[in-house]
C-alpha cells in the first residue's frame, strides 16, 4: 500500500510534458491560402496578386481588409495593430519611382508602400484574379437578387466558369430597367447612371464589378437586355444603348465594394478568426450634391 501511495505521489509531483507549440500563421500562410482561393493563374498579366509590400515570415494575430491601399488605410491597420492590409486593388501596378511620407500617391507614387514599411504593415491584393472567381462573380447577382446562371460572357478559358461578366436571369416576371435600377440605388445608397428605355422588359443580366470597357459585344452576344456595372466609356456607352442595350453603371468602387466582404470570408476560411479581421469603410470617398432650393 505505501509503495502505491509513494508511485501516485511521484506522478502527481512530475511536470507534465510540454505542449507541443501551435504553429502561428505567418504572412506567407496567409497569402498560399488566398492563392490556392484567388489564384495568380487567373490574374491579367498586367496586374499584381499577392504580397508585394512586407516580410512573409511574420506572424499574424489581426488582418484589416479593404478596397483600396491608400496611406490613411495603411494608418487605420496599423493603429487596429494589423500585420496585413488585403486590398482588392493594389498600391501600384507600375513599380514607384519615388517613396515619400506623403498621405497620397498624387503627390509620391511609393507614399502608401512608405506607409506600409514604416507602420509595418504588409500588402497584398488579389485584383482580377478575384473579379474572374466564382465567389466575385456571384456578389453582385446576391445582393440585387439576381439568379446567376454559373456562366460568362467573356472566360479566361476555355469552357471555364470563370471570367468576366456573369450572366443572370431575373427572379421577378416583368422587371424593367427602371425597377431594376431602384433596386440597385435601395441596395448601394446610390443613384446610378441608366441608359435606356425605363420601362423596357427585363430577363437577362450581365454584372461585372469595375469596369466594363470592352464586354459590350460579348453582353450582345448573350442576349441580355441588361448590363449591371461599375463604369463604362462614354461612346461605347452610346453605341450599346443605340443597339437596345440598356446599362446601369454603378460607380468603379460602389461595384466594387462587395468584394471587400469576399476577401473577408475567405481569410476567415484560411483560419483567422473573425474577431481579428477588421473592415476598413471606404464607402464615402466621393459624394453627389444635394440638390439646393434657392
Amino acid at each position: 500500500m505505501d509503495q502505491e501511495r509513494t508511485k501516485d505521489a511521484i506522478q502527481k509531483r512530475r511536470s507534465p510534458l510540454p505542449a507541443r507549440a501551435a504553429k502561428r500563421m505567418t504572412v506567407g500562410d496567409l497569402e498560399g491560402a488566398l492563392l490556392a482561393e484567388f489564384p495568380a493563374a487567373d490574374a491579367e498579366s498586367w496586374d499584381r496578386t499577392g504580397l508585394y509590400v512586407g516580410e512573409a515570415a511574420v506572424p499574424v494575430r489581426t488582418v484589416a481588409v479593404a478596397l483600396d491601399a491608400t496611406v490613411a488605410a495603411i494608418a487605420q491597420a496599423a493603429s487596429a495593430g494589423a500585420q496585413v492590409l488585403i486590398t482588392h486593388h493594389p498600391a501600384y501596378l507600375s513599380a514607384p519611382d519615388a517613396f515619400a511620407p506623403e498621405p497620397s500617391a498624387a503627390l509620391s507614387p511609393g507614399a502608401a508602400v512608405f506607409a506600409a514599411v514604416r507602420n509595418g504593415v504588409a500588402l497584398m491584393d488579389f485584383h482580377t484574379a478575384l473579379d474572374a472567381s466564382k465567389r466575385g462573380n456571384e456578389a453582385l447577382p446576391a445582393l440585387l437578387a439576381l439568379q446567376a446562371t454559373g456562366r460568362v460572357v467573356r472566360p479566361i478559358a476555355p469552357r471555364s466558369h470563370k471570367g468576366y461578366g456573369q450572366i443572370c436571369k431575373t427572379k421577378q416576371r416583368d422587371l424593367t430597367v427602371q425597377q431594376l435600377a431602384a433596386r440597385c440605388t435601395s441596395v448601394f445608397g446610390r443613384v446610378p447612371r441608366v441608359w435606356g428605355a425605363p420601362d423596357a422588359p427585363v430577363s437577362t443580366v450581365v454584372t461585372a464589378t469595375g469596369s466594363a470597357n470592352g464586354m459590350g459585344t460579348d453582353v450582345l452576344a448573350a442576349k441580355a437586355q441588361c448590363l449591371i456595372c461599375g463604369e463604362l466609356r462614354y461612346h461605347e456607352a452610346l453605341d450599346l444603348s443605340q443597339a437596345g442595350l440598356a446599362l446601369i453603371e454603378l460607380g468603379h468602387d460602389v461595384s466594387e465594394l462587395p468584394l471587400v466582404a469576399v476577401l473577408a470570408d475567405a481569410v476567415a476560411k484560411a483560419g483567422v478568426p473573425r474577431d481579428a479581421i477588421m473592415v476598413i469603410d471606404q464607402s464615402e470617398n466621393w459624394h453627389y450634391p444635394e440638390a439646393i432650393r434657392l
